[in-house]
């Protein structure tokens, strides 16, 4: 190859130059937790002469050196030069352009089938959560960007470029998204090296009064895996648990966020989480500092909830309200994971008053209801199912997904348990056809019978609104795009009412546990027209 494999990233000051933006550390830098660090955020202007308000930021992907405070030197995919990648802020009305640049060197030779990893270097893009167009240049996963062939590097052929074009709705709600490679096969390796960055919406709840008043603040955290410093390549299906996890918070592990008793600052927590579901607490000695929940998957609740313990499923996002109390020292922990996520210090004059909370909030989305579904009786399912020790090879296991409409088996005839088909990803095969404007109502389930043996369901495109969990109605339902299940005797089970709205379309739905996603545990949907 002409070209090294590793390389330091370009500037991301020169790129932002070439996109037409410029740098800023966001409205987020409060005195209170200016030495916490945050994703840079660069300045989405309009381009000049553009019909409607588009914005532009150029993502360039290559191999990088990155340091990660608290543990060392990583060689990893980035987006930019850094983890996370860069914060993207835009509003409903706006459209977003984003052009990628793949930088990395040629995919390695593949001779497995497309339910084992390959195309470790090529990628696309997913605006995880955000109801857009799943078609054409925009939230397509089904896009490959790939990198030069061998050929073409050694020739000197300039880097390919691929735009990505998301067109945001008025009236979208406003909240906390992330953005992420999504090319089957290849996701797991790249999300556990860093590859996800955090997208804002702004909107009708920033302009609260006590939630413009406080400090808002990306808490992206991400699961790497590392080993000697790099991504160790997905060889195995023991690749995932081999590796003990590496966790960090907006790229540092373990940074300290300083906040006054008396304050109040608003957290953008970000579950950029491939194999691991996170229960969230802020603790010490003296007790918990209460979390007030205002928001989920991008979505505002009607007031503010208060709890103790904050459970995100791999890909979920929650914004939360939190007040510093008696000063000293907190922790950001999660349940299982041995080291602190983040470190909380309560010091310095205290606010007098203290800051508010919100009365109320402006709800992000109205609720469906039972009535709204538009053909009782016909309500659809999904079942994750592992069958083991089903392929010979390196990736011994099945990982299917089951129930209404699942992909064919190679032999109908023959011992389903062991079919080399049924229930897996098949990119030809259409697992729901979904008519827009019609409201239906979804049971997902696992049969694992491990609690850590999670299968968290993610549909692409519509927000579903879970109502019950394990045959318990939720009171409110609350809205969601990743829904939890942990496995158990019995693994766990939910309900949700989706309605399929503005876009038509091939989507996808699938376990974003993403080494079974890459593994098969995906389905493929068809929005289509009335």
């Amino acid at each position: 190859m002409s070209r090294r494999s590793v390389l330091t990233a370009v500037p991301f000051a020169a790129l932002a130059a070439a996109s037409g933006g410029t740098l800023a550390a966001g409205r987020c830098a409060a005195a209170a937790s200016v030495s916490f660090p945050q994703p840079v955020a660069p300045i989405l202007r309009p381009v000049p002469g553009s019909e409607a308000p588009v914005v532009e930021l150029m993502l360039d992907v290559r191999f990088t050196d990155v340091s990660v405070p608290g543990y060392g030197r990583v060689t990893t995919r980035t987006y930019n030069g850094t983890i996370p990648g860069p914060t993207l802020r835009v509003r409903g009305g706006q459209t977003l352009r984003l052009t990628q640049v793949n930088g990395l060197p040629p995919n390695p030779p593949h001779t497995g089938g497309h339910n084992t990893p390959h195309r470790p270097n090529s990628f696309n893009l997913h605006t995880h959560g955000m109801h857009v167009s799943p078609s054409g240049d925009g939230d397509n996963v089904l896009r490959e960007f790939a990198p030069r062939t061998t050929a073409e590097a050694a020739a000197g052929a300039a880097e390919p470029r691929y735009v990505t074009t998301v067109h945001v709705p008025e009236g979208h709600p406003a909240g906390t998204y992330w953005y992420h490679p999504h090319l089957h096969g290849a996701i797991a390796e790249q999300i556990v090296g860093g590859m996800a960055g955090v997208i804002i919406v702004e909107g009708d709840i920033d302009d609260v009064p006590e939630i413009k008043a406080a400090a808002d603040i990306v808490v992206c955290i991400n699961e790497l895996k590392l080993k000697d410093g790099k991504v160790p390549a997905f060889t195995s299906g023991g690749w995932a648990t081999g590796i003990p996890s590496t966790f960090s918070v907006n790229g540092t592990v373990n940074p300290t966020l300083r906040l006054r008793p008396g304050e109040i600052q608003r957290w953008r927590l970000v579950a950029a989480t491939a194999f691991t579901a996170l229960r969230l607490h802020v603790t010490a000695d003296r007790g918990n500092l209460p979390m007030h929940q205002i928001a989920q998957d991008g979505v505002t609740f009607t007031r503010p909830v208060t709890l103790n313990l904050l459970d995100l499923a791999m890909g979920n996002r929650a914004d939360i309200l939190i007040r510093g109390d008696a000063p000293g020292r907190y922790e950001l922990q999660a349940e299982g994971v041995p080291a602190p996520l983040m470190t909380v210090e309560v010091a310095g004059d205290p606010l007098e008053p203290p800051m508010d909370l919100p009365a109320s909030l402006p709800p992000g989305r109205p609720f469906l209801q039972d009535r709204d579904v538009t053909h009782p009786g016909t309500d659809r399912e999904v079942l994750f199912h592992t069958d083991e020790r089903v392929f010979t090879g390196a990736f011994p296991n099945a990982f299917r997904m089951l129930g209404t409409n699942p992909t064919p088996a190679a032999d109908p005839a023959g011992d389903l348990t062991h079919d080399s088909a049924y229930g897996l990803f098949d990119p030809a095969y259409t697992n729901h056809t979904l008519r827009l404007g019609t409201v239906e109502r979804w049971t997902v389930r696992t049969d694992a019978t491990i609690p850590a043996h999670a299968h968290p369901f993610h549909l692409h495109t519509n927000q579903v609104l879970l109502t019950h969990r394990n045959g318990r109605r939720l009171d409110p339902p609350v809205w969601h795009d990743t829904i939890g299940l942990a496995g158990g005797t019995p693994g766990n089970s939910v309900t949700f009412l989706v309605k399929y709205e503005d876009f038509t379309g091939r989507a996808i739905a699938h376990c974003h546990q993403l080494q079974h996603e890459d593994l098969g545990m995906m389905q493929t949907v068809d929005y289509i027209d009335r």
